[in-house]
């Protein structure tokens, strides 16, 4: 649709931004993105905790199966429409043609619809010899069957999160699905839980959140572009979207199934308390990656912009510092997790404890991401989605290897550490691709400031932890943590800021007051 410029009827197109403007727009949709992954997170945790001790990780594990299955399904449904649609939206908005920004929502929506009905009765249909040939678990098959009827609403809501952000409109889709959604389950989970909380009930409050956050969604989109207009109004290059989805929905669907196998083979390689000792494992990571994710998706729209422009220039700029920024954010974090992984795993039980190790792994999987910066989304964002198929496939192949290896000797320990090898083969493979196609690397000596606060705050940290250890007490823990984020902070404000750091930061002060002389 976007590909050729001249095949467009192009109604007055906006002009170029420049790399300040386009920085602070990045930061700002990031800032939104990563409070409202913050508020998901944090009751996403709080939600794991409750399920956690209602449940117990035996059927706490069985609900995470159920819960992967359908994300699995989602994956399958989707047809790489939610991040085709970023683009073709994006890009067609800028140059304010509305019959191919009208086409490119008849297809993302109307295909993702109609596959993700068919893919719901299919797993409909094979709940029962999935949960007793594949899983040797007749437990799960009633909670397959259910998780199938939520599969259209998942699919719909990813492409419609995907459409508002082409927009740049990064508080949508933050206040459907990061807030909305999660404390409607939140809520509901804490009302069943004074009645009787089962992993049934639990699918079943997942999939009610989900619809909600869905339909408000649609409500978003509409209000940006109308949608009570004739489809006839649609310039529908269906062959240009799937050319850029198909290779992004097999990639997807790998990632997607990456992201869910190793729960699958620990639930038929190990046992169901160790599925659910990984997913605990997995919440607590999670949450540490969130600004990383979330400036990531910020920047996927101006990523698609400047590369129809031709702007390699300041994509490099923003590649620079988005990993710069990054970094800078998780280190502490990172840190915080290494330092204290029991502690943090025996909020939720302690026969959660187990997953310690992995979770440092992981913390490490995590670094290796965030350290090498965004290239997949570059990849994407610039239609080079074959390339990012042949990723995949290398990226699956090695998870299946790995943990077919691993997890049978190791358990939880060897799913991590098949993670960390994995995550970081991809990951140089990806950096030195977007070098060869763009010259473009996202390392600046900039990076070397949040490095030295990060070390200088392990070694104050670890040495107070010597003369006090924290041992299991949250209380120490908490403390210790809070000290390594001053020293961090601190050392990090001593070395000085960067132009881009003092344009946002200017940016917030004058933000800040405004707000406050309204007030």
């Amino acid at each position: 649709m976007v590909d050729n410029p001249k095949s467009l009827n192009v109604l007055e197109a906006v002009p170029p931004a420049s790399f300040e403007r386009n920085i602070v727009t990045v930061a700002k949709g990031g800032g939104i993105m990563f409070v409202g992954k913050l508020f998901l997170s944090v009751s996403r945790f709080v939600t794991a905790i409750l399920l956690a001790r209602f449940l117990g990780a035996e059927e706490y594990g069985v609900y995470s199966l159920a819960i992967s299955a359908g994300g699995l399904a989602a994956g399958l449904a989707m047809l790489g429409l939610d991040s085709a649609v970023v683009r073709y939206v994006a890009i067609a908005a800028r140059r304010r043609d509305e019959a191919g920004l009208w086409g490119a929502l008849q297809v993302s929506l109307g295909l993702s619809a109609l596959l993700s009905v068919l893919v719901s009765a299919g797993l409909y249909a094979a709940a029962y010899p999935l949960a007793a040939s594949v899983f040797h678990e007749p437990r799960l098959a009633p909670l397959l069957q259910l998780t199938a009827l939520i599969v259209p609403s998942l699919t719909l809501g990813d492409v419609l999160a995907g459409a508002n952000r082409g927009f740049k409109k990064m508080e949508y889709p933050v206040i459907a699905q990061f807030i909305v959604q999660p404390a409607i389950r939140f809520v509901l989970i804490v009302v069943l839980a004074f009645f009787g909380l089962s992993a049934a009930w639990a699918v079943a409050v997942f999939g009610a959140a989900d619809f909600a956050a869905t339909v408000m969604m649609l409500y978003f989109l509409h209000k940006q572009f109308s949608l009570r207009r004739p489809l006839r109004a649609a310039r529908r290059d269906t062959g240009a979207i799937l050319g850029f989805s198909l290779p992004d929905w097999l990639s997807g669907l790998l990632v997607t199934f990456r992201s869910h196998v190793q729960s699958l083979l620990l639930g038929t390689l190990n046992t169901m308390t160790s599925v659910g000792v990984f997913a605990v494992a997995s919440q607590v990571h999670t949450i540490t990656g969130l600004f990383y994710s979330s400036i990531n998706t910020s920047a996927r729209p101006f990523l698609a912009e400047l590369h129809d422009q031709g702007d390699h220039t300041q994509m490099g700029r923003i590649y620079q510092t988005a990993t710069k920024w990054s970094l800078t954010m998780y280190l502490p974090v990172f840190l915080v997790v290494v330092l204290f992984p029991a502690p943090l795993l025996s909020i939720f039980g302690e026969s959660f404890v187990a997953g310690a190790v992995a979770l440092t792994i992981l913390a490490w999987v995590e670094l290796v991401n965030v350290g090498t910066g965004m290239g997949g989304v570059i990849l994407e964002m610039t239609g080079y989605t074959k390339l990012k198929l042949v990723n995949a496939v290398v990226r699956l192949a090695l998870y299946l290897g790995l943990n077919l290896l691993l997890i049978p000797r190791h358990g939880v320990v060897g799913a991590a550490l098949a993670a960390l090898v994995a995550e970081g083969v991809i990951n140089l493979l990806r950096l030195v691709e977007v070098f060869i196609l763009f010259r473009l690397l996202p390392y600046h000596r900039s990076l070397l400031k949040p490095a030295t606060a990060g070390l200088a705050a392990l070694a104050v940290t670890w040495t107070i932890g010597q003369w006090f250890p924290a041992g299991s007490n949250l209380l120490r823990v908490a403390a210790q943590a809070l000290l390594l984020f001053a020293v961090y902070v601190g050392a990090t404000l001593s070395f000085g800021l960067s132009p881009e750091d003092r344009l946002l930061l200017a940016r917030l002060g004058r933000r800040a007051g405004v707000m406050l002389t309204r007030r």
